[in-house]
Formats: structure tokens, sequence, C-alpha cells
């Protein structure tokens, strides 16, 4: 069968991404890639250690990077990612700057990581003070307080689990109570961290309800690597990603009084879900699922709105918000 006046298939764009050995969120990074864009994805060798700063020492050696990043120039990428943010803020400024020369030797192509990619794409929405929330104990999450500091970003408050593994289990519901709780003192975004930490989905859930940006690891790691080969990033509703989204989350504060006059009747909002009180570590390590549908931007002014629809919506989100991150497996992928 003669076939070649099909054509094609479509070239692709090569985006070649270094992982830590337990990174189990793979389709979540391919979320925010365009259909032109691959992702060619190494690992770390495996270390028997929990997620700790001993850990992110160990995955961030440069000549493990090095390595790593050899082994992708045989798929010929155009940029090469670290995605690790423990691992690339653990040797604050000087080691994440360290490790993307040695990784663009390495590979003769442009290199970065995700602590790089944060005070990159904090400088591109004019955020220089944030919430944050993690997953890790509190010593790692310090050091990444240091790291943002070096950077001149001051934390405003925090939230962290405090784990050391299955990371990757966590739900989006815990996600989304952990940022709730961390936006407290007058942050101009949040930011998510751990590549491990599943969170596409509640990103606009959040820039919605907390009208304010929400990065996080992983979609900074994307937004800046595919910035490097000139494309853009898949996020709708995401206020780095999405120009109307943009417009929208900047404005933190709400619209003035018209006129001195007394106002009209005001309309009282529709009840946003509530979410249960803050589970135990048992419903902690669920899956992110689904948030329901989003319309940040319902008004055309750029005012976040957020809702779900539909006669007995809150138990569905509610529901969605546990389901499990491999819905084909259940279990989700075996433990380290």
């Amino acid at each position: 069968m003669n076939i070649s006046f099909l054509g094609g298939p479509r070239p692709q764009r090569g985006v070649g991404v270094v992982a830590p050995f337990d990174f189990a969120l793979d389709r979540e990074l391919w979320r925010w890639a365009p259909d032109q864009v691959s992702l060619h994805l190494t690992r770390t060798p495996f270390v028997p250690v929990e997620v700790s700063l001993d850990l992110a020492r160990l995955v961030s050696e440069h000549e493990t990077l090095r390595e790593a990043t050899h082994t992708l120039r045989a798929v010929s990428p155009e940029v090469v990612a670290y995605a690790c943010t423990s691992g690339s803020f653990v040797g604050g400024l000087a080691g994440e700057r360290a490790m993307c020369a040695a990784m663009a030797q390495a590979g003769e192509i442009p290199a970065l990581t995700t602590s790089g990619a944060l005070l990159e794409a904090l400088a591109e929405i004019g955020a220089r003070r944030i919430a944050l929330v993690t997953p890790y104990t509190a010593s790692v999450t310090q050091s990444l307080e240091e790291y943002l500091a070096e950077g001149g970003v001051t934390v405003t408050d925090r939230e962290f689990l405090g784990l050391t593994c299955h990371i990757w289990k966590v739900s989006y519901r815990s996600v989304v109570e952990m940022a709730r709780r961390a936006v407290t003192h007058g942050a101009d975004a949040l930011f998510i961290s751990c590549t491990n930490l599943p969170t596409y989905d509640a990103i606009p859930q959040l820039e919605a309800e907390l009208r304010m940006p929400v990065l996080s690891a992983n979609q900074v790691t994307m937004w800046s690597a595919l910035r490097r080969i000139g494309e853009r990033a898949v996020g709708p509703y995401q206020a780095l990603l999405d120009p109307v989204a943009r417009r929208g989350p900047a404005s933190m504060t709400a619209s003035p009084p018209v006129s001195p006059a007394p106002p009209p009747q005001a309309v009282p909002p529709a009840p946003s879900a509530v979410l249960p009180e803050s589970p135990g570590a048992a419903e902690v390590l669920g899956g992110p699922g689904g948030l329901g549908p989003v319309v940040p931007f319902g008004d055309g002014r750029g005012e976040p709105e957020a809702a779900f629809a539909g006669a007995g919506a809150e138990t569905e989100a509610a529901d969605a918000l546990d389901a499990p991150l491999y819905p084909d497996d259940p279990a989700g992928p075996a433990p380290l």
C-alpha cells in the first residue's frame, strides 16, 4: 500500500526531563505539553533513602545529572529540565546555577531546574511575597524558604505534610485544604512545591477561590522549559500560562463601590463547595481526581468565580477530589 501521499508524522520538538528515581507524575507533565512537543524522561539511579535533605543532595550530584543528561542526547531534545524542587534548592542559588551548568555542558543544550524556574515565574508575575505549601518535613521546607529568601522572596506563611515517601498519592483535597490554611498574611501568590505532588486540576480552583496566582513545581518547570524553545505550556485558567487568567487573579482586591449612594440590593453569591476538615494521615494519601467544573472568569472582566454545576454537585465534587490518580490501577504504582 502506497501511503506516501499522506505525509507526516508531524515533526515533534523534544524536551528532555531528568527526574528523581521516585517521580511518578509523568502523566501530569504531559498535560502541560502542546501536541507538537514530546517529553523525553530519564531518572536518576535509585538510592534507599526517604525524602529528606540527604536524598535531595544525593539525587542532585553533578555527576548524576551529567550522566542522565548525556543519555538524553540520543533523542536530541532542544532543552533539558531537572524536575526536582528539593534537589535543586538544597544547594542554594549557587548550587542551582551549578546544576544548570553541569547539565548544559553534558547535553550541549539549554538547561534549567524546577527551583530556578520558580524564581523565573515569580518574577514573571511580579510576586515577592508568597504563601507556601509543601509535602515535606519541616527541615526540607525550611531549606526551601532559605533558598527563596536568597532569591529575594519572602514566605508569608506555610503548610507542610511531613511526608517522607509516596508523595504522589496525596489527594487534591489535601492540597486545597493546605492552600486555604496557608494564605493568611497578604501573599502575592501561592506556591505548591514538589514535582511529585499532583496539582494540575487544583490550580484553577485555587486561583478562583484565593484570588491570586497559584504556581506549582511541575507547572513552572514545564512553563520554563517550553518557553526556552518558543512554545507555550497548556494550562487553561492558570494565571502563569493563560493571558485571560493573568488579568483575573493579578488583581487581588475587590472592586471599589461605584458611588457613595446606597448600593443596590446585593445578590448573595452562590455557596461554594465546602470541603470537610483536614483528613487524617490515611486520607491524605488518596489520589487527586478532579475538582469539578471551574469557571474562574465568568463575568468577562477577569473577576474569578468558582462554580460547581448541577444538583448534588457538592457531593460529586467531594467524591472526585478523592478519586485515585491511576484510575486503571486503583492501587497506584508499586511502592518504592
